[in-house]
């Protein structure tokens, strides 16, 4: 590090202070009345660090870096299923040195336009001092999704008089730079405290003020920083009541921000995080070829986007319809499972055989991703609907098993074999909740591709479904067990708790029994509207309030 950036480093840690735990400020959680608390349905509020998506979106939306410098960042660990769980998104010495050469990539880059960052302030007319502190007040108050506090500005003022000053830098631009890289490593950045408001609404029950609800939305509808209009309404204080912020909650559904959104549940919710890195034994499947693995993602990512944000956004649709979205070279693998005749690289939405396809869970890529590269798997399609869909905890194979599918067997089907490793009374107990579910998709190859038989036989694809709450029994093919699980109140109740898990950042507790039990009543009543749900997510005790915090710190305000 050249030695203007050791004084720069140290200059930062004077300037924002975040402790080892890191929360924002001093002082502990005042005592707190937890029978109110539990009675709300209100719960400890974690803090939360922004995702390496987050990151790029915010950047993005801030500076309009579209570079994705996060990506340099390790991932996010997976907890409950999702990588943007607040308890897995700790900090490290390791990761907080990769957060400063982030920071300073995303400062060079923004400082080549200075007509974007000052568009309205000539620091050879107006004044260096009066241009920076103008862009301190704007930049800052977007980064941290609030007002800064006056000695927030005058720190923030010191770190560009140091700049202009060092021997080394001393131009406007230097300043400027450096004002930028000490806000993107600031807390007050890369995390989003909820501290709440001073007044109770009973007992030591907080609401969160109009800031902090303005990023609270902007957060979980479309994973990046406020837009203009959610600043506005903050700085008006009209995000206060339930009213004002589904109203909020609808506009931000209908803008393209929310695309982001749908993508990025889906693709960890359905476990297609590695789709695009999944290959195959192309000897046993000739048509795979790693250009398919795009056109997996899209048709996943257009179908879901067409059905919750334009079409009925039903899940019954999500689990059954006889359409998606495909272009030419995709509509040419499916073959004749597409109806209509596709041309060009665009994709459109075609109708799809209802005698094969039905929704989500029939489409190539999902089959593919949870298959083995030379066969279908029978386990892994099992697991993923007990656990995603409805929301089982399997447990884990006995530490000594040795788990490797079967070498293939040209005179036996990819089911047979796989009953035979059913019936080892070591592996019954998880096998029988697993594989007869899978084997209800054995028309579909290691590819997705529909199959009427395998090695000369016919495929059987009847299944007995067992130790569900309402779905207990057999199903004959896909089309029917996804009819089924559209109906079923579990699945219905699964898919509502994964929303939680995702759109709360946290898992669900005993506490907010009151919270899951009013989202579920509204995603009943809307017919399983999946935009209803979301909407329902913002108007939760869990979502309008929290317990309350010692504002107090060492400053005497928070950072």
């Amino acid at each position: 590090m050249p030695p203007q950036g050791i004084k720069f480093c140290l200059l930062l840690s004077a300037v924002f202070l975040v402790g080892c735990n890191g929360t924002i400020g001093g002082g502990g959680e005042r005592p707190i009345n937890d029978s109110v608390a539990k009675s709300l349905c209100v719960v400890d509020t974690p803090i939360r660090r922004l995702t390496r998506f987050e990151y790029n979106n915010t950047v993005r939306d801030l500076l309009g870096d579209t570079t994705n410098p996060a990506d340099v960042l390790p991932p996010e660990e997976e907890v409950a299923g999702f990588n943007n769980q607040a308890a897995a998104l700790t900090s490290s010495d390791l990761l907080i040195e990769q957060y400063m050469k982030v920071a300073e990539g995303v400062g060079t880059r923004a400082v080549l336009d200075m007509n974007a960052l000052l568009p309205e302030c000539d620091p050879g007319l107006d004044g260096s001092d009066a241009c920076a502190l103008s862009f301190i007040g704007d930049f800052g108050r977007r980064a941290f999704r609030r007002p800064l506090s006056q000695t927030e500005v005058e720190l923030l003022k010191s770190v560009f008089d140091w700049a202009i000053n060092e021997p080394d830098l001393g131009r406007f631009e230097d300043g400027i730079q450096v004002i930028i890289e000490a806000v993107l490593q600031s807390p007050a950045f890369l995390y989003r405290p909820e501290l709440g408001d001073e007044t109770p609404v009973e007992g030591d029950v907080v609401p969160f003020t109009s800031w902090e609800m303005a990023t609270k939305l902007s957060y979980m509808l479309w994973n990046t920083m406020p837009d203009a209009v959610l600043f506005a309404a903050a700085e008006a204080d009209e995000l206060t009541t339930k009213e004002q912020i589904a109203a909020q909650a609808t506009r931000m559904l209908d803008d393209d921000r929310a695309r982001d959104l749908i993508r990025n549940f889906h693709t960890q919710w359905l476990l297609l995080t590695h789709l695009d890195t999944v290959t195959k034994d192309t000897s046993v499947y000739p048509a795979f070829s790693a250009s398919l693995r795009p056109l997996w993602t899209e048709e996943i990512r257009a179908f879901v986007e067409h059905v919750i944000l334009e079409g009925d956004g039903s899940l019954q649709t999500l689990l059954t319809a006889n359409y998606s979205f495909m272009n030419e070279d995709l509509a040419t693998f499916y073959g004749d499972d597409v109806l209509d005749s596709v041309a060009g690289p665009e994709f459109r939405q075609v109708q799809l055989d209802p005698e094969r396809r039905a929704g989500l869970l029939t489409s190539a890529g999902l089959m593919a991703t949870h298959a083995n590269a030379n066969q279908s798997s029978p386990v892994f399609r099992g697991k993923f609907v007990r656990e995603q869909l409805m929301c089982n905890t399997l447990p884990p194979p006995p530490n000594d098993l040795v788990i490797e599918p079967p070498e293939l067997d040209p005179n036996k089907t990819t089911k047979e074999q796989f009953e035979e490793i059913g019936a080892n009374p070591a592996c019954a107990g998880c096998h029988t909740l697993m594989n007869p579910i899978g084997f209800i998709f054995e028309h579909y190859d290691g590819v997705g591709l529909w199959r009427d038989e395998q090695n000369g036989m016919p495929i059987d694809a009847l299944g007995e479904v067992v130790q569900t709450d309402d779905i207990d029994g057999e199903y004959d093919g896909a089309l029917e067990f996804a009819a089924a699980l559209a109906q079923s109140t579990q699945v219905q109740e699964c898919v509502s708790s994964q929303w939680f898990r995702f759109a709360y950042n946290r898992t669900v507790t005993e506490e907010d029994s009151c919270s899951v039990d009013q989202l579920n009543d509204v995603f009943r009543s809307s017919n399983f509207n999946i935009r209803s749900l979301l909407v329902a997510l913002t108007q939760t005790n869990a979502f309008l309030y929290r317990r309350a915090v010692d504002f107090a710190s060492e400053t005497g305000e928070p950072q």
